[in-house]
């Protein structure tokens, strides 16, 4: 260790000596363990009467309206995050299939509203609609027992989430809890994964085209525009003489920085044209968060030269119309 005053050493003994290791605040900790203390509580209240009283639709729908986190409950339960009932709750809202639709008695509870540019709801709200609208609450419930049967959820939702809505999950039956507790252990390994990426995605179609590509800025613009420089997804063939370039963009939450999004776009758009006049500019643009919001999605299009989404039909478009340009 270099020679450092007695001052600074007696701050360095400092930490090292009292260091506490975790941050813990007594106050907070015995207020959340008896929050988490509740909803055990509330599960075995659950596990009890389902035992006693057989697992059915309007034992769970009775079970929300008499307990607080009577949903908080049902999703630990399962496995399935608040969040992902956010976002599949904000698909049922924008989503014209029938059969999901009526699995949610959508038209019980929906409210007349734009259709551009609708926002994710907030936990209080859900919670709300839960205790005052029952066909809400039937609708959530028909999720836990059905989803997994529905045709439309089975192509939406990632099959690691789709496992969760087990009715197994519901009768408390070991395996399916077992299934639970892996799930929600693996879920940030699950979400980290290189392979679950959008771009790492692309790059594997260009690999199996045989397609070479790279990433990073384009040399013109680094030379040129330093403070509008950006780093592009993908490059084909390279940096020094492109001739296709693709940004892609999956968003499954909504924000305000998508109209921020759509100008950067744009002015990328000619930028390229400017340096890059040969060159084609494609997006891949998919995710929920571009379907609700309709304005900034009408923008961030008019910046490509075309525009693909994740689908299938979509990527074998893609994969002729790459093929098409690099002849």
């Amino acid at each position: 260790m270099k020679k450092i005053s007695n001052k600074n050493l007696i701050k360095y003994k400092t930490v090292i000596e009292k260091n506490t290791f975790y941050f813990n605040n007594d106050e907070f900790q015995e207020k959340y363990e008896s929050f988490v203390n509740s909803l055990i509580e509330t599960l075995l209240v659950l596990k009890n009467e389902v035992e006693t009283q057989g697992l059915n639709k309007e034992l769970l729908e009775q079970f929300l309206v008499e307990k607080e986190n009577g949903l908080r409950v049902l999703l630990a339960l399962t496995g399935f995050t608040n969040e992902s009932l956010k976002r599949l709750i904000t698909i049922v809202r924008v989503s014209e299939n029938k059969e999901l639709s009526k699995l949610f008695k959508k038209n019980k509870w929906i409210e007349e509203q734009e259709k551009d540019d609708i926002s994710e709801w907030g936990d209080n709200r859900i919670f709300k609609l839960i205790r005052e609208n029952k066909f809400f609450r039937q609708g959530i419930v028909n999720l836990f027992f059905e989803g997994s049967t529905i045709p439309f959820l089975s192509q939406t939702l990632p099959l690691f989430e789709l496992k969760k809505l087990s009715i197994s999950k519901l009768k408390f039956e070991i395996p399916a809890l077992i299934d639970t507790i892996v799930r929600y252990k693996e879920k940030g390994s699950y979400s980290g994964k290189s392979e679950n990426n959008p771009e790492f995605y692309i790059s594997k179609i260009l690999e199996d085209l045989n397609i070479s590509f790279e990433k990073g800025d384009l040399d013109k613009l680094l030379l040129n525009e330093q403070v509008v420089k950006r780093t592009m997804d993908f490059i084909i063939p390279n940096k020094e003489n492109p001739i296709i370039i693709i940004e892609s963009s999956f968003l499954v939450t909504t924000s305000s920085g998508q109209g921020d999004k759509s100008k950067t776009e744009i002015g990328m758009k000619r930028l390229i044209e400017k340096y890059y006049p040969k060159a084609k500019f494609f997006g891949f643009i998919d995710g929920i968060g571009w379907y609700v919001r309709k304005n900034d999605l009408l923008r961030i299009v008019t910046a490509y030269d075309d525009v693909f989404t994740f689908h299938k039909d979509e990527i074998e478009r893609f994969k002729k119309t790459i093929l098409k340009e690099l002849k």
